[in-house]
């Protein structure tokens, strides 16, 4: 039997030799331990029992042909609680923590902190972004989307066991609002926005795993803001904030469809925390 340093030894130094990130050995076996960092770490010299040991060298040679290490202990944290996740939705980023944050800022400031307002979050896949919302600010009425089922399953699951009141809706895009004349005062999204070009350099535990069609977003990576500049105008009411994430670099692009579509709105681009354009608001008043 290893002990427990033996196997973390062995799990660092096997995932160096495959490219990947040698701290989820640590991450894998506190999961099939139970145990947080500084329990781990208080008990190195303690031996694996061979059940659980097998159990996370399989994880660790799993992580090394690629498979990400959120889709093998089945969840993620964001916005301080934790979210289950599969290969049918993308993995929540910390990057998008700040989408969320900023949109809550700029809901208050717009509509005030305890006025009832009506907020979609668009392609919503594990839900994150829609389930933090509506738990940071109770009073939002809270719709979300997607055009996967399956992405849909796992974000109702999330929202009943964080205990959310979410309402979900299965649909391209905004078209199911447009069909009923539903109208929002704030739309939130994190849209695929990677261009197609761009996969030979993205690393197989991206491009071979989380679903493509949360990730790509033809040639320029722009397709699915080229197309909420035309539904928009359908669905907001006069009044309204829009906050998207976009790829870094693409903020300029995606403010001036927005600028197209909407001549007197207040654009602003937002950088996230390591400085790169993450984020276009856009506020209706």
């Amino acid at each position: 039997m290893a002990k427990i340093y033996e196997a973390l030894q062995w799990a660092s130094s096997f995932l160096r030799e495959k490219g990947r990130d040698e701290n989820a050995g640590e991450l894998l076996l506190r999961f099939f331990l139970h145990m947080n960092r500084t329990t781990l770490l208080a008990n190195l010299r303690e031996e694996l029992e061979p059940e659980v040991e097998n159990r996370f060298r399989g994880a660790v040679e799993l992580h090394g042909e690629g498979t990400p290490v959120q889709y093998i202990i089945g969840h993620e944290e964001f916005y301080g609680r934790t979210f289950r996740v599969n290969e049918c939705v993308l993995i929540p980023r910390p990057e998008t923590e700040e989408l969320v944050l900023g949109a809550l800022e700029r809901t208050s400031r717009l509509f005030g902190e305890n006025q009832s307002v009506d907020v979609v979050d668009v392609g919503t896949g594990s839900g994150a972004i829609a389930i933090s919302l509506k738990l940071e600010r109770p009073v939002l009425s809270v719709t979300a989307s997607d055009i996967s089922e399956e992405a849909l399953a796992v974000a109702r699951g999330n929202a009943r066991q964080l205990e959310a009141e979410v309402t979900f809706v299965k649909g391209d895009l905004l078209r199911p609002f447009i069909e009923t004349g539903r109208k929002f005062d704030v739309v939130i999204s994190n849209p695929p926005y990677i261009p197609i070009g761009d996969k030979v350099d993205m690393s197989v535990v991206v491009t071979e795993h989380e679903p493509h069609g949360a990730l790509f977003a033809g040639e320029d990576g722009l397709d699915l803001y080229r197309r909420f500049a035309e539904e928009l105008p359908l669905v907001l009411k006069e009044k309204a904030l829009v906050g998207f994430e976009v790829g870094a670099g693409q903020s300029g692009a995606v403010s001036d469809l927005l600028r197209t579509a909407f001549p007197k709105a207040h654009i602003e681009t937002v950088h996230d925390i390591n400085g790169k354009d993450r984020m276009v608001f856009m506020e209706l008043s």
